[in-house]
């Protein structure tokens, strides 16, 4: 008598089984390509390189043409180049490259994984914004009403130019009683303001100030600041010295103010990475690296790719933080959400 025997074929094995042909089948190929290792010598020096840029930022010097305040200025974007950079090594079928890329995954990762969550909390009692509105602005009246809608009660206004102050003064009337001009930085408020007075940052002409704000929960100190431009140039590179001289001048009166709650507003020309900002950054907390989402990049308006404005705080607890909608300007407008009485549960 015939017996008949089954027999299963195709690819609907046991999972075990599979798993195994799997690692066999990948097993044998990597035995049997002996240039796997050889293979993209030149990827994996580029990771290094990158990796090495990142972790030692600031050994990078500034004596020829700025370089370690340019590459600190745009130093996520270096980010970019590693998935181009793994894709190129599966490319290329090399393991070399492939392990070399980790190193500037995880460096990427360590200095500004905790920038891409979300942070943003609910509450405060303060919401304040501030916007370089561009001295060739086409309509400051617009401007200045989109940027009121974000239902800030402090706002500042940078780079302002004579002939439109009163524009300003006039579309802002209805919600903000009161306000001051100090050169070319303005300081609107729904709060009573007093103390208003310009900040030297070593320029010639008034570019900052400060005022303190009674708010509800108590006296605040806001400062408003527009920082010297900064320019590259091929042949001189990144010539940021009179900004970094400003920001030194105004650190020092940071530094020397009276108030336990300190709020500076502005446009540093300048990221919280870069260390010509130190004497600013060291002694205030970013809104946005405490409270925000992402990175809020404000510059250049069509496509942003740095933060330079920027809400920091000393004495008050951040919120939130956000960049608000496209204005007229070559800047995005920015905006917190503070606690000031940090005493309160």
């Amino acid at each position: 008598m015939a017996q008949a025997y089954m027999t299963e074929t195709g690819s609907g094995g046991q999972g075990p089984d599979r798993r195994g042909s799997w690692l066999r089948r990948l097993t044998d190929t990597l035995r049997g390509d002996r240039g796997i290792w050889r293979r993209g010598a030149v990827l994996a020096a580029v990771a290094v390189i990158l990796a090495l840029v990142m972790l030692l930022h600031a050994r990078i010097p500034n004596r020829v043409g700025n370089l370690g305040s340019l590459n600190e200025t745009f130093l996520p974007w270096i980010g970019v180049l590693v998935p181009l950079l793994l894709i190129l090594a599966l490319v290329r079928r090399s393991a070399t490259a492939l392990i070399a890329v980790l190193l500037p995954a995880v460096i990427w990762l360590n200095l500004f994984g905790g920038l891409v969550g979300d942070k943003t909390a609910t509450g405060g009692e303060l919401t304040v914004a501030t916007h370089n509105v561009n001295a060739e602005n086409p309509d400051p009246s617009d401007t200045a009403r989109d940027v009121a809608a974000s239902g800030a009660q402090v706002l500042a206004l940078e780079e302002l130019t004579p002939s439109a102050v009163p524009v300003y003064e006039k579309a802002l009337a209805s919600t903000y009683r009161y306000h001051a001009v100090v050169g070319t930085v303005g300081l609107w408020s729904t709060y009573p303001m007093t103390g208003v007075k310009a900040v030297d940052i070593k320029l010639g002409w008034k570019r900052a100030m400060r005022a303190t704000v009674a708010t509800p929960k108590g006296e605040v100190a806001v400062y408003v600041a527009h920082m010297p431009s900064v320019r590259v140039k091929l042949a001189a590179g990144f010539t940021a010295r009179q900004r970094d001289t400003s920001a030194a001048a105004l650190g020092e009166s940071i530094a020397d103010e009276r108030l336990d709650k300190v709020i500076l507003l502005g446009d540093l020309n300048g990221t919280m990475n870069d260390r010509s900002l130190r004497g600013v950054t060291a002694q205030m907390r970013s809104t946005q690296g405490a409270a925000g989402s992402g990175f809020g990049f404000t510059w250049p308006a069509a496509f942003p790719m740095a933060r330079i404005d920027q809400i920091m705080v000393r004495g008050i607890e951040p919120v939130s933080s956000w960049t608000l909608p496209r204005t007229g300007s070559d800047h995005l407008p920015v905006a917190a959400r503070v606690k000031v009485d940090t005493t309160a549960s």
